[in-house]
C-alpha cells in the first residue's frame, strides 16, 4: 500500500473516512462505559459543523475560538473550523475569565465554541469586552435553553448544517471543493503559550508547517490502526495537539480519559497500547511504586530490588548497548511475573511505549520506565515549532537527550549555547507583534530560549531555559531544572523551586508530597500542613533529600539553605501553567516572605 499523505489539516477527515473506516475510531470514557464515533459519524459530524459554522458567518481567515476539555467534540470542532478555512484559536479550559478575555480581544475571535456551561460563563462575564465577538456555541446542552439569538448549542448548528446540506443542491461537491482549495500556506491555529513569564503570545501555525511537523513525527513515532490510545493531556497545548492529529492520519483509536481524575480509572478500562504525558506524569507513576514498596516488609522490598535489577539488565539493555548476562535472561520471566508485569498493570498491561513531553524526563524516572518493561521516547519542541524538533529513536534511545532532529529540521548552537532551529514547521510568527517575531526569528532561525549541546552521535541535550538560568551575586550561573528534577526525585517532594539570583547563593523552596509526608510520619491525610512541615523529624527528613542532592554538585550550585513551604503549586492558584511548568515569577511573589527568610 502507498504511504499516504495530506496537503493541509482540512484534509484529515476525508483522509480519515476514507482510509481508515472503523467502527470506534474517537472515544471517551464515562462514569459507565464510552461515548464512541465511528470513522464515517466523526466526518459527517466535522462535515455539518463546519457549513453550520459557515451559515453562522465563519469565513477563511476568522478566527474561532475552542475552550473546552479535551474530548471528542474538541477534535470535531477544530477540524470543522479548519474545513470552513478559519483559524482555531484553542483555549486552555483552566483559564480564569481574564486570561480568557485576553486571548479573545488579542485574537480578534469571530465566534466561541465552549465546552459547557462552566466555560460558556466566563465568555458571558467578559463579551461586553469583546466587539469582535459575535456568537457563543456550546457543546453539553445546557438545562435551559439559551435565551439570546447570539448564543446556541453545538448539536443546533450541527442541524442547521446538515439542514443545508439537504436543501442545497451540490453543497456537498463545493464542501469538498472549498476544502481542496485550502492552501498550505493559509493560517490554521493561533496558539497561545503557555506564558510562564509575561501575556502569552500567539503563535501563528499554518496548515504547512503542522503537516510538515505530522510527517516527519509519523516517520519517528510508530502508531498503526491496531494501536489504541488513551489521551488525557489538554489539546488547546500544541503537544497533544500534533499527537491527535498523528492518530487519526494513522487510524489509531484514541480515547480520551473522562477527566484529569479519572486518569487511573480510565487507563486500567482501555489498556492502551500507546499513550503521551508530561513527565510529571510519570514521575508520579514512579514515586507511587517506591512509596509502595517503601511502606512493605523487607522480603518485599528486597524481591523489589531484585527483580529491578534483573529487568535494567534485560529490559533497559538498549540504553546502554550492553548485553544481558545469561543469569538475567534466564531470570526475567520470574522477576516479571512477581514484580514487573505489576507495575505495568497500573498503567493497563498493555503498553508498547510512552511518549513523553512538555519538559525534560529525569534520566532515574526514564530508566525506571525501560526497566519495568515501558519503553519510553522523549521528545523535544515548542509551540514555535509545531511543535517537535526532535524525537529519541525507537530503536536507539539515550536517557538524558531529547533525541535527534526530525528529517526535515535543522539544528545549531549559538555562541552561547541557545538552540536554534530551522524547518518548515517553523511559525509565521507572533500574532500582532512583529517586534517579537523579528526577534525570535533572527537571521531565519527560531531562537528557542534553550540552552543544549550535542553529543558525539548528534543527539541533543537540554540543560536548561536561557532566560531562566540564575546568575548569583558572585557571577556564577546555575541552571536550576536539572537540580530541581533532583530533587523531584524523592518521593517526599512534590515540587521544588531554586532561587538565588543576584543573592550570594542557591536556596530551594520545597513543596512536599502531602499525602506520601503523612503517610510516612504516620498522620491523616488530612493533617495540618503548616504544622506537618514545622516538626523537627520532617525538617530532618527533608534536610536528608537536599544533602543528598548537594553531595554531586560543585560548590556554587549546591543549596546551602531551603524551605518547605505548606502548599502544593497548582494550575488553578496560577502558579503552574496548564502544562505544568512553573511560574517563577509568580511563585517568588507568592511566596515572598518565605525567599527573604533564606537571605535573612
Amino acid at each position: 500500500m502507498d504511504e499516504p499523505t495530506i496537503s493541509t489539516l482540512a484534509d484529515l477527515p476525508f483522509h480519515v473516512a476514507g482510509r481508515h473506516p472503523k467502527p470506534e475510531l474517537v472515544r471517551r470514557c464515562t462514569a459507565d462505559g464510552y461515548d464512541s464515533y465511528a470513522s464515517r459519524e466523526l466526518f459527517e459530524r466535522i462535515r455539518d459543523l463546519s457549513l453550520g459554522l459557515t451559515g453562522l458567518g465563519v469565513r477563511p481567515g476568522r478566527r474561532v475560538a475552542l475552550l473546552s476539555d479535551s474530548r471528542p467534540e474538541w477534535v470535531i470542532a477544530d477540524l470543522a473550523i479548519l474545513t470552513c478555512g478559519a483559524v482555531t484559536v484553542p483555549i486552555y479550559p483552566t483559564l480564569p475569565a481574564a486570561q480568557v478575555r485576553y486571548i479573545l480581544a488579542d485574537s480578534g475571535a469571530t465566534v466561541v465554541v465552549a465546552a459547557d456551561e462552566t466555560q460558556a460563563a466566563k465568555v458571558r462575564a467578559v463579551w461586553p469586552e469583546l466587539p469582535d465577538l459575535r456568537a457563543l456555541v456550546v457543546i453539553d446542552e445546557p438545562a435551559e435553553a439559551p435565551t439570546s439569538g447570539r448564543e446556541m448549542t453545538c448539536a443546533a448548528v450541527q442541524a442547521r448544517g446538515h439542514q443545508r446540506l439537504m436543501r442545497e443542491d451540490g453543497l456537498a461537491r463545493r464542501y469538498k471543493e472549498a476544502v481542496a482549495a485550502i492552501a498550505p500556506d493559509q493560517l490554521a491555529a493561533i496558539i497561545y503559550t503557555s506564558g510562564t513569564t509575561g501575556d502569552p503570545k500567539g503563535v501563528m501555525l499554518t496548515h504547512g508547517a503542522i503537516v510538515a511537523n505530522l510527517l516527519d513525527v509519523s516517520t519517528m513515532v510508530r502508531v498503526t490502526q491496531d494501536d489504541e490510545a488513551l489521551s488525557f493531556l489538554p489539546l488547546s497545548h500544541a503537544f497533544e495537539h500534533i499527537v491527535i492529529y498523528l492518530y487519526l492520519f494513522r487510524g489509531t483509536t484514541v480515547t480520551f480519559a473522562e477527566s484529569l481524575d479519572t486518569v487511573a480509572r480510565d487507563m486500567l478500562r482501555v489498556r492502551p497500547t500507546v499513550m503521551t504525558g508530561v513527565p510529571r506524569v510519570y514521575e508520579k507513576l514512579h514515586a507511587r511504586v517506591l512509596e509502595a514498596v517503601a511502606q512493605g516488609s523487607a522480603v518485599r522490598q528486597g524481591l523489589f530490588r531484585w527483580a529491578m535489577g534483573v529487568g535494567r539488565a534485560c529490559n533497559a539493555a538498549p540504553l546502554s548497548g550492553d548485553q544481558p548476562s545469561g543469569y538475567a535472561r534466564a531470570a526475567l520471566p520470574l522477576a516479571d511475573r512477581l514484580v514487573l508485569s505489576k507495575v505495568r498493570a497500573r498503567t493497563g498491561g498493555r503498553l508498547r511505549y510512552v511518549v513523553s513531553g512538555g519538559a525534560p524526563l529525569s534520566v532515574a524516572v526514564g530508566e525506571f520506565l525501560f526497566t519495568v518493561g515501558i519503553p519510553v521516547i522523549e521528545g523535544y519542541g515548542l509551540t514555535e515549532t509545531a511543535p517537535v524538533l526532535t524525537v529519541n529513536p525507537e530503536d536507539a534511545p539515550r536517557l538524558g537527550t531529547v533525541g535527534k532532529a526530525l528529517p526535515r529540521v535543522e539544528l545549531r548552537l549559538a555562541d552561547d549555547g541557545e538552540v536554534l532551529a530551522r524547518g518548515p514547521n517553523l511559525m509565521q510568527g507572533y500574532y500582532g507583534k512583529a517586534e517579537a517575531t523579528a526577534e525570535a526569528l533572527a537571521g531565519g532561525w527560531f531562537h528557542t530560549g534553550d540552552i543544549g549541546q550535542f553529543d558525539d552521535d548528534g543527539y541533543l541535550v537540554i540543560t536548561d531555559r536561557k532566560k531562566e538560568l540564575l546568575v548569583t551575586a558572585g557571577g556564577k550561573n546555575v541552571a536550576p531544572q536539572p537540580i530541581e528534577q533532583e530533587l523531584k526525585q524523592h518521593p517526599l517532594v512534590a515540587e521544588a523551586v531554586l532561587v538565588g539570583d543576584r543573592q550570594p547563593y542557591v536556596a530551594a523552596l520545597i513543596m512536599p508530597d502531602f499525602a506520601a509526608l503523612a503517610a510516612a510520619m504516620g498522620e491523616p491525610a488530612a493533617a495540618d500542613r503548616a504544622a506537618l512541615v514545622a516538626r523537627a523529624d520532617v525538617q530532618r527528613r527533608f534536610d536528608a533529600v537536599v544533602e543528598a542532592v548537594n553531595a554531586a554538585l560543585p560548590r556554587h550550585e549546591q543549596l546551602r539553605k531551603h524551605v518547605l513551604v505548606p502548599a502544593e503549586l497548582s494550575v488553578a492558584s496560577g502558579e503552574l501553567t496548564p502544562t505544568l511548568k512553573i511560574k517563577r515569577r509568580v511563585v517568588a511573589e507568592k511566596w515572598r516572605d518565605y525567599i527573604e527568610a533564606l537571605y535573612a
